[in-house]
C-alpha cells in the first residue's frame, strides 16, 4: 500500500485465520433473513464457549445453509452481522462501505464551506455495527463499540487513508470505555497528528474540538439540524440552554439574533468550553454562563425565558432503568413548562434508545398537565441524516424531540 510507510498503528490483537461456523436455531432464523444486524445468544444452537471475542463467524442454519457473517462477542447480542453475502471482509470491504458514506454525507452538503463536522459511519445505520466514525475538519475519530470492530482497525484505518488521500490529516482511534473491561484498548493516532483543540464548522459556526479530553467524539454532531432549527425561533428572545456542554444550542440562538442567551451546566468544564466557542464566533448579543444542576434551577427560575432548551444525556441506558429515566424526563420537563413566560418555547429531547419516541411524547404531554399549562406541539425531531436508522434496525433510532409552545 502507498501509505503504510505514513500510518501508525496501535498494537492489535491477534488476527483470526479462518472462520468458523455458527448454527443458528431454526425457529431463530427469521430475524438474520430479514436482515437485522443483531443475533442474540439465546438463537445459538452451537455451543459457543471456547468462541474468542471480536472473531469473524459464519452463521448457517440447521439445515447448512448459509446466514452470513458477523463478529462475535460474548454477551446478549453474540453476532453483529457485517453481510449477508459470501465475501471476504477486509480493507476493500470496509472501503466500499465508507465511500457509500462518504457520497451520502457529500450529496446532503455536510463537505461544504459552511460544514465541516458530520458523523462518516453510524454503525448499524452504515452497515457497520460497532463502529462509529466523527469527521471534524480534515480529522476523523474512530470509536469502536464492539471487539470484532477493534480487531479491524488496521483495515479501517488503510481503507479511510485510501478514501481521503490528501483530505485527511489525522485519524484517531478514541475506545476507552466502549470495550468489555477485559480488553487492553488504547486512545491513539493511527494516522498522522493534530493538536488539540481543533477548530470545525457546523452550519457556518465554528467550534473548539477536543476529540482526547472532550465527551463522547469531542462533539454532539447529531443535533445539528435542530440546533439550526432553534436559530429560526430565536430572533429578539432571551433563551436558555440547559445540560449546554460546548454551547451549541447557544450559539446558533446568537447567531440568528437572539438578545440574550443564558448557557446552563453542572459541569464547569462544559462551561469553560462554551465561553470559549462563544469567544471564537463573537457574535452580537448578550451571553451568560451558569454553573448548576438544571432541575434545581429550572424549579425556581430567577426570570423568564422566551425559549428553554432541554437536551439532556441519556436518563437510561437500559430497560430497567426506564422507568426512573421517564419520570426524570417528566420532572425536568415540568419545571420548564410551569416556568416559561406565556407564549414561550421549549426545545425538549431524549436520547434514551430504551424510551420510544411515544412514551416520550406521553411523557411531555403528562407533564404538561402536572404543571397545568396549555401545550401545543410546533415541530417533531429526530437524528439527522448522518445518523441513518437501518429499515431492518429500527432500534437504531435514539433521538427524539419536541419543540412546544406553552400558554
Amino acid at each position: 500500500m502507498k501509505y503504510r510507510d505514513t500510518i501508525y498503528f496501535l498494537p492489535l490483537p491477534k488476527k483470526y485465520q479462518s472462520m468458523r461456523e455458527i448454527t443458528v436455531r431454526s425457529d431463530k432464523t427469521k430475524s438474520i433473513l430479514r436482515k437485522h444486524p443483531w443475533v442474540f445468544s439465546g438463537a445459538l444452537a452451537t455451543d459457543i464457549a471456547n468462541f474468542k471475542d471480536g472473531e469473524l463467524v459464519s452463521l448457517q442454519d440447521q439445515k447448512e445453509n448459509f446466514l452470513g457473517i458477523g463478529h462475535f462477542q460474548h454477551g446478549t447480542i453474540a453476532v453483529r452481522m457485517l453481510t449477508h453475502n459470501k465475501i471476504k471482509i477486509d480493507k476493500e470491504f470496509y472501503f466500499d462501505k465508507f465511500k457509500n458514506a462518504l457520497a451520502l454525507r457529500k450529496q446532503i452538503g455536510l463537505f461544504s464551506d459552511n460544514n465541516s463536522i458530520c458523523r462518516l459511519i453510524h454503525g448499524e445505520g452504515d452497515g457497520l455495527p460497532g463502529l462509529i466514525i466523527d469527521h471534524y475538519n480534515q480529522v476523523l475519530v474512530v470509536q469502536c463499540h464492539s471487539v470484532g470492530m477493534y480487531n479491524s482497525l488496521e483495515e479501517i484505518a488503510f481503507a479511510l487513508r485510501d478514501l481521503f488521500g490528501e483530505d485527511v490529516r489525522a485519524i484517531y482511534s478514541k475506545n476507552t470505555g466502549t470495550l468489555p473491561s477485559h480488553i487492553e484498548s488504547e486512545n491513539k493516532y493511527l494516522f498522522g497528528k493534530c493538536d488539540v483543540p481543533h477548530l470545525a464548522m457546523e452550519n457556518g459556526i465554528n467550534y473548539s474540538i477536543d476529540w482526547i479530553n472532550g465527551q463522547k467524539t469531542g462533539f454532539f454532531i447529531d443535533q445539528r439540524e435542530s440546533r439550526a432549527l432553534l436559530g429560526k425561533y430565536a430572533k429578539g428572545q432571551k433563551v436558555l440552554n440547559t445540560f449546554c456542554y460546548s454551547g451549541g444550542f447557544s450559539l446558533s440562538a446568537l447567531k440568528k439574533g437572539a438578545s440574550e442567551v443564558h448557557s446552563l451546566d453542572s459541569s464547569e468544564k462544559a462551561i469553560v468550553l462554551t465561553e470559549e466557542n462563544s469567544k471564537l464566533n463573537k457574535f452580537k448579543g448578550k451571553h451568560e454562563s451558569i454553573v448548576d444542576n438544571a432541575v434545581k434551577f429550572l424549579n425556581d427560575l430567577p426570570t423568564t425565558y422566551d425559549i428553554i432548551v432541554l437536551d439532556p444525556p441519556a436518563f437510561a441506558k437500559h430497560r430497567k432503568k426506564r422507568h426512573a429515566a421517564v419520570q426524570g424526563y417528566k420532572r425536568l420537563n415540568a419545571n420548564a413548562i410551569r416556568q416559561i413566560k406565556p407564549g414561550g418555547i421549549i426545545f425538549t429531547f431524549s436520547c434514551s434508545q430504551v424510551v420510544e419516541k411515544e412514551l416520550f411524547n406521553h411523557t411531555v404531554i403528562s407533564a404538561a398537565i402536572e404543571a397545568g399549562r396549555e401545550v401545543r406541539i410546533l415541530e417533531q425531531l429526530h437524528q439527522p441524516a448522518d445518523h441513518p436508522i437501518s429499515a431492518f434496525h429500527p432500534e437504531g433510532e435514539y433521538l427524539k424531540g419536541l419543540v412546544i409552545q406553552v400558554n
